[in-house]
């Protein structure tokens, strides 16, 4: 089995708690028994920290990163064009969650294409120099400096995910966006009532556009009743995806170390059980191959061209 998940906080965990990798969500030791795993590993930068103290979680982040994957072995992409080449097992692939360490100073997303960052969360739920979150009330959309930041930001090869955006900033971003973004970690509004989770129009859009849409595992967006959600929350809400014309689009951004995972998920070891729930519920191995890997893998080998 493959597995390309675009996004966890596993990150942020291992340096704000100065744990490593093997005291996570995403569990580095069992991962060998994949036949090939790429995780997305965002820097996550919350809302209340300072510019300044953002910078230094990012900084830190970055060189604590490196030293995590040399240290399980991990291949850290530093090109797209790398992931289908590879041959290693296991890949890593840094991202950025909250664009408001950016300030307004369009050089600075230089400086993160130079750090490596291959995606890019425009917000996290509160209001950055970019727009708004999920969960600003009565939201205005994209600021000016924001116009300029998508256009820089594709420039500089970095995809853009619009998880955590409000509705105006994300159909703000449809109308600036010359390449196709994606939702890295964004379940279905139809089927979970919650602000962070995409209208039926906004999946369609992001599909119809050539981009990507990872399941997020958090319970909050998986059930209306939280404590209830479970891996069958998870097949309802691909399900539906796949009802909007996802099949080539859909892909996994399981939120491990970032959410409430539901109660039959303890890490990563449960994506065996996941695939194996598609299976008995008569999804062909070939659908269930495209959202566990091959979606993300195509999406990425083809940016570059865009």
């Amino acid at each position: 089995m493959k597995v390309f998940d675009l996004h966890c906080d596993t990150l942020y965990k291992v340096v704000t708690l100065s744990h490593d990798f093997s005291c996570s969500d995403f569990d580095v030791q069992t991962d060998v028994d994949f036949d090939k795993y790429l995780q997305c590993f965002a820097v996550w930068v919350p809302d209340d920290l300072s510019v300044k103290q953002g910078r230094s979680l990012f900084d830190k982040a970055k060189s604590t990163l490196i030293q995590e994957c040399k240290k399980y072995d991990i291949k850290l992409i530093n090109s797209l064009k790398e992931i289908k080449k590879s041959n290693c097992k296991k890949l890593g692939m840094f991202t950025l969650e909250n664009c408001k360490i950016i300030d307004n100073d369009i050089s600075y997303i230089k400086y993160l294409a130079e750090s490596n960052i291959k995606i890019a969360t425009l917000t996290w739920n509160d209001k950055n120099c970019i727009g708004d979150g999920a969960m600003v009330q009565n939201p205005t959309g994209i600021t000016e400096f924001g116009k300029r930041a998508v256009c820089e930001i594709e420039n500089q090869g970095i995809v853009i995910d619009v998880s955590h955006a409000s509705d105006k900033l994300f159909y703000d971003v449809c109308e600036i966006a010359a390449k196709p973004f994606i939702a890295t970690h964004s379940n279905s509004r139809s089927v979970t009532a919650h602000r962070r989770n995409l209208t039926d129009e906004q999946a369609k859009i992001i599909f119809e556009n050539g981009g990507i849409v990872g399941l997020n595992f958090h319970n909050a967006f998986l059930n209306n009743e939280p404590e209830k959600a479970s891996i069958d929350d998870i097949v309802k809400h691909a399900e539906h995806f796949l009802s909007l014309g996802g099949e080539n689009s859909l892909c996994l951004g399981g939120d491990f170390d970032g959410g409430n995972l539901p109660r039959d998920i303890e890490n990563n070891r449960n994506l065996y059980d996941i695939y194996n729930i598609f299976l008995q519920k008569n999804y062909s191995k070939a659908i269930i191959d495209k959202i566990f890997y091959e979606n993300a893998v195509n999406f990425f080998e083809n940016f570059d061209i865009c």
